[in-house]
């Protein structure tokens, strides 16, 4: 492989800006430049090399750790390309699997051979080969480039940059921007995309406490999934084949079963998605008066319908229960970091400091006027958060508009390529796979129901100087007594006479298309109301276009000046979904007066919370025996089985799944969830109260081995301990 130059001086220079001076638990590092930190990492008791972490030239932890299908992060544990992941990341690939006679989701389910291993269409993995600053050659590009111009001549420098980097290879790449675009970066990445389901929990468990104890801790859940990856007979990516083999990694990572006390190092390696850390004030009020609130509405009103019809039949919880996870998940999360930017002050926080900065700015005619530019360009913004908020978290809510815009599309292709049959063959094809989807997550009742009260709701909350032709043309065509009922006389009326929103009538439909018949449609005449571009030009003209070219220059100007402000601190730039390392220690807390929470929590505290047949807290009969006979093998610990516990490491969305690592680079836990304290970490890290939620990696190995009776997994991994043997109970099987 060819070995990496050395980064830019530019990136070196700015990695050592930025106020204040970090405290080792708070930051997302490069793992290019983790080097940086070792001194620090070292004190805090990191045993290995920085090279050890990150290298191009030989194997290193950075190829044990995979992007898990864009949206998690997974490790491999084994020299047979074994991922340990969430069960949360793994939950659609269960659910997928799962059904009425085979309710894997429910029963929980582990391969005891590579031929019950399960593929799982559509899930990949990506590991990390190098990354590079491609600062000069961005820079380069865009020189003297006008502001509103900038966006599409990054594309285009970008590409060549991906392009040349992978020439000849099979590898993939993207440039990423990081300091609010004052850097590039360049990330090449190798993807497998034969993945297969190797192993879970019962529900009971790798859910448990649901929404209740979500963002909580203590907590009690079982939050781990087990998959694998195979590549082809020169272990190289391919597609799904029966002859596919098990991948050999270039790493997999050890596992302790030490275990932890207060005050141990602890890191954590995978690909955090966003934070905003440099958010203005503007922007956290905009968060906490408008956005926010407005989210946590629309999603509330999609989770009320879907549970409502997943509590009447097993089939159905089964068809939602991923998709009902995912927005549940960010419901809370809004809910949370609204009500914790108000309790920490933060908006009041970021007056002081752009208060300060306009002060020490005051002789820069550019600076000195920041914090005026931003006031304007909100001021400007404001009045259409709201609606711009409806478009994403509502309007498009409904999937048979995406559907439909997408068919209409597909369609108007075949139109102009009549003679291409192989276009017209895959098209076709494609209108299958589109159809199976949506039938796939489609509850006629609940997403009638969801539209109504959509519709409803955006009447009113959206000024209305702002509603769109087809909102008023509703009420003129259904003017029943009230708004309410007249949307609902609306949605009745669409799933009676269209042919595209039902999915049975959708694929006959599709068995003939027609342009006529399409363009006649009720759902159609709604849909293409809501074709996302047309809808912003026709809605907003240039207010959202100008916000965004006017915010991304005063962010890119802002922190530049702040790196000139804060010369010699060592910092990192946000999350944006590539990998990064944070590390601290293993650590309690006191959320309040009288409170300090302990580091772990054990199966005595879950068991505690169990409540027979809940959705939430119920047990499957395999665990309460093994309770019962304390049958905890050799992952016990003072009589009992550790199940969580909580670190102060700097994680986000995205670290789902990263493994935690103790000094010696050993995995010891899977990061599952943040605190309810300090949910507004992705607009402010809380020293004081952030922290990580991990499931203990010995209460895996322990569901995994004793109830899961797996123990073909458990012989795969590199277990490493300084305990004596313990004499071995009677497995309890499911």
């Amino acid at each position: 492989m060819k070995r990496l130059k050395y980064t830019s001086v530019l990136l070196m220079a700015i990695l050592l800006f930025l106020a204040p001076p970090l405290k080792a638990d708070e930051g997302m590092w490069l793992p290019m430049l983790i080097g940086k930190n070792y001194e620090q990492m070292k004190k805090q008791g990191f045993k290995l090399t920085p090279e050890d972490l990150y290298s191009v030239n030989k194997a290193s932890i950075k190829d044990a750790i995979v992007s898990f299908g864009g949206f998690c992060t997974g490790e491999i544990v084994s020299k047979n390309g074994l991922v340990f992941t969430n069960h949360h990341c793994g939950y659609d690939a269960i659910a997928s699997n799962s059904s009425p006679e085979n309710n894997i989701l429910d029963n929980g389910f582990y391969a005891k051979s590579y031929q019950e291993e399960k593929p799982i269409k559509g899930l990949f993995v990506r590991f990390l080969v190098r990354m590079e600053d491609v600062t000069p050659q961005v820079m380069a590009a865009i020189a003297g480039v006008s502001d509103k111009d900038k966006a599409a001549k990054i594309v285009e420098a970008t590409k060549k940059i991906t392009s040349d980097a992978i020439a000849a290879t099979s590898y993939e790449a993207d440039v990423r921007d990081v300091y609010k675009a004052n850097q590039y970066l360049l990330f090449v990445y190798e993807r497998f995309n034969d993945i297969r389901l190797v192993g879970t929990p019962q529900q009971s468990i790798g859910k448990f406490g649901g929404d209740t104890d979500n963002w909580e801790w203590p907590r009690h859940t079982g939050d781990f999934s087990v998959f694998r990856v195979y590549a082809d007979a020169n272990n190289k990516s391919a597609a799904y084949s029966v002859n596919n083999k098990p991948y050999t990694p270039k790493k997999s990572l050890p596992i302790s079963i030490k275990g932890v006390k207060n005050g141990d190092f602890s890191m954590v390696y995978g690909f955090p998605g966003r934070t905003d850390r440099y958010l203005t004030s503007h922007g956290v009020n905009l968060a906490i008066e408008k956005t926010n609130p407005t989210t946590v509405k629309l999603r509330d009103i999609r989770l009320k319908a879907w549970k409502e019809e997943m509590d009447k039949s097993v089939d159905t919880r089964l068809k939602l229960s991923s998709l009902y996870a995912n927005i549940a998940n960010y419901w809370k999360y809004f809910i949370g970091q609204t009500e914790q930017l108000k309790r920490l002050k933060i908006a009041d926080e970021k007056v002081k400091q752009e208060v300060e900065f306009t002060q020490w700015s005051a002789a820069s005619p550019v600076n000195s006027q920041l914090m005026d530019s931003y006031n304007k360009a909100y001021k400007a913004y404001e009045p259409f958060a709201v609606h711009i908020t409806y478009v994403n978290e509502g309007l498009l809510a409904s999937s048979f508009v995406r559907n439909i815009n997408q068919v209409a599309s597909m369609l108007k292709a075949m139109n102009t390529r009549k003679e291409d049959a192989a276009f017209q063959t895959q098209t076709k094809q494609n209108f299958n796979s589109l159809v199976d989807n949506y039938q796939n997550t489609y509850s006629e009742i609940a997403d009638k129901k969801i539209l109504a009260q959509i519709l409803t709701s955006f009447y009113q909350d959206v000024p209305k100087s702002q509603h769109p032709k087809f909102i008023s043309q509703i009420l003129i065509d259904f003017p029943n007594a009230s708004p309410a009922e007249s949307f609902n006389s609306f949605v009745n009326n669409l799933w009676e006479n269209s042919k595209l929103v039902n999915p049975e009538k959708l694929r006959q439909f599709l068995l003939n298309p027609s342009s006529d018949v399409l363009e006649a449609d009720p759902a159609y005449q709604y849909a293409k109301n809501l074709v996302p571009q047309e809808y912003i030009k026709n809605n907003f003209g240039t207010v959202l276009a100008d916000f965004q070219v006017e915010k991304n220059r005063l962010d890119n100007l802002y922190l530049k000046a702040l790196l000139e402000k804060n010369k010699g601190v060592l910092t990192y730039p946000d999350a944006n979904s590539t990998m990064r390392i944070s590390y601290g220690a293993i650590q309690n807390y006191s959320p309040k007066d009288g409170i300090t929470y302990d580091i772990n929590t054990t199966i005595d505290g879950m068991v505690a919370k169990y409540q027979p047949g809940d959705d939430e807290f119920d047990l499957p009969k395999s665990l309460l025996e093994a309770y019962e006979n304390r049958n905890f093998g050799r992952y016990v610990e003072n009589g009992t089985l550790p199940v969580a516990f909580i670190s102060n490491n700097d994680i986000t969305g995205g670290n789902s799944g990263s493994p935690v690592l103790n000094g010696n680079g050993e995995l010891i836990g899977i990061a599952f969830d943040g605190n309810w304290e300090a949910m507004s970490g992705d607009i402010a890290f809380d020293k004081q109260y952030k922290r990580t939620i991990s499931v203990d990696i010995r209460f895996v190995l322990w569901c995994i081995e004793v109830l899961g009776g797996a123990k073909n997994i458990i012989d795969e991994l590199d277990i490493k301990t300084n305990k004596l043997p313990v004499p071995k109970n009677k497995l309890i099987m499911n």
